[in-house]
């Protein structure tokens, strides 16, 4: 199971490599596919490559990626059991907000890792990522700013299963508010409850 899914993989790569269906790959350095594994019960999904992420064409390697994997380690994760991964696989200029257009060119990638993968807990890292998973998953009447929904558990049923989906303030606000720290660990504490 675990080679098809990987050759799977590697042909999206492939994909996400050469595209040009929005115009971010003119300004991009390096796509930032994802990585962890293919078997994965848990993924976790940002909204875009930052500066750092943009540079090595790994995901979640820069400050909010310290933060996270310091998260994942306190709960007692490994980051190699997760998937984690972007909306977007390019790096908006600046690392501005992604537009509706970039979004709706790019999550058909982010769709067809999902089905790849196809995980247990779906894991949203901010409004952008949020938003998109929720109503992907029939749950958009839920959708509300991540300060409302934050750490809360929604399930929904797929043609692989139930999933359950997990919104979480992304790492990236505990860079710029030391306090927040302590709130998205009990919020991330959630996932030794629902493994």
């Amino acid at each position: 199971m675990e080679k098809s899914k990987k050759r799977l993989m590697q042909g999206l790569s492939v994909e996400i490599n050469n595209c040009k269906k929005c115009e971010l790959w003119k300004t991009r350095t390096n796509p930032v596919i994802g990585e962890g594994s293919v078997d994965a019960r848990i993924m976790f999904i940002g909204e875009a490559p930052g500066y750092n992420e943009d540079k090595t064409g790994h995901p979640f390697c820069g400050a909010a990626g310290k933060i996270l994997d310091k998260i994942l380690v306190s709960i007692g994760f490994k980051r190699e059991e997760i998937y984690i991964t972007n909306i977007l696989k390019c790096r908006p200029p600046g690392n501005r907000n992604p537009t509706k257009e970039e979004i709706d060119a790019c999550s058909s990638y982010l769709d067809m890792q999902i089905e790849i993968i196809k995980p247990k807990i779906i894991c949203s890292l901010g409004n952008f990522a949020t938003a998109y998973v929720m109503e992907k998953f029939g749950l958009k009447e839920k959708v509300q700013g991540i300060s409302r929904i934050h750490g809360k558990v929604f399930l929904h049923n797929t043609l692989f299963g139930p999933i359950k989906i997990i919104p979480f303030y992304h790492p990236a606000v505990a860079v710029y508010n030391m306090n927040m720290l302590d709130v998205l660990k009990k919020d991330f504490a959630v996932l030794k409850q629902v493994r």
